[in-house]
């Protein structure tokens, strides 16, 4: 059994790893990689560090999911705020080390996009904010779908880190073009702390949608498919 500061260190580190990778892709590579790259960076985030830590936290990484996953009996409510609390945490040190990196080289101006999520002028598609709000709410949900499924009694054993960052590439491939992909609100957060302006601004959409998805997912998984009651990642890892 792991302390709570040792369960908030892996949640730190992983939103860390999460932020840094998958926006550090979008901001210094994202011109080689494009969005698929992009996309399956986040994915490779999540595997990694679920893999890593997931083990010692549940590997949540995400505040729409640690209440996705309160909501739906899987973790405590009580634990909740400290969870969140330390992600928003990692995902702002993240932001912040990666505007030292990317102002290492002439050119960066963190106007021209710092990976921050925006809807109608600041979606990268032009997309309205009905549209991000949808695909936010839809996409948050099914990402908590599959992480209840995959960790739940009767799945196989092991593979469920697989299985979660492969549905993170996924929702980055639909959504990049849409809201630049949020489903998280600390890795909204993290960039917009830096970028300011109307990534502030627009900030409450990615807030709010996302945890409305992960309520949704949490109060109807097991109504809809039942199951057990598997605590995410830290019996799922194990083969």
């Amino acid at each position: 059994m792991y302390s709570m500061r040792q369960r908030l260190a892996a949640e730190l580190f992983g939103t860390f790893w999460l932020v840094l990778g998958g926006c550090g892709t979008a901001v210094l590579a994202g011109s080689i990689v494009k969005n698929e790259g992009v996309a399956l960076a986040f994915g490779l985030t999540v595997v990694t560090m679920a893999y890593a830590v997931g083990h010692i936290s549940g590997g949540h990484f995400n505040p729409a999911i640690t209440i996705g996953l309160a909501a739906g009996k899987r973790f405590d409510w009580r634990e909740v705020p400290a969870y969140v609390v330390t992600q928003v945490v990692g995902a702002i040190v993240a932001a912040g080390v990666l505007l030292v990196i990317a102002n290492g080289t002439d050119g960066f101006d963190i106007d021209n996009g710092f990976a921050t999520n925006g809807y109608g002028d600041h979606s990268p598609g032009g997309y309205s904010l009905l549209a991000v709000i949808v695909a936010e709410v839809v996409l948050t949900a099914f990402f908590l779908y599959v992480i209840l499924g995959v960790t739940d009694t009767p799945a196989p054993k092991g593979f469920a880190p697989l299985a979660i960052g492969l549905a993170l590439t996924l929702i980055h491939l639909i959504s990049i073009p849409v809201s630049n992909t949020s489903v998280n609100p600390a890795r909204s957060i993290g960039p917009a702390v830096f970028a300011g302006g109307d990534a502030l601004t627009q900030l409450w959409v990615f807030l709010v949608a996302p945890v409305v998805g992960g309520l949704i997912a949490g109060a109807s998984y097991a109504g809809l498919f039942g199951g057990g009651l598997v605590a995410p990642l830290e019996e799922a890892t194990e083969g």
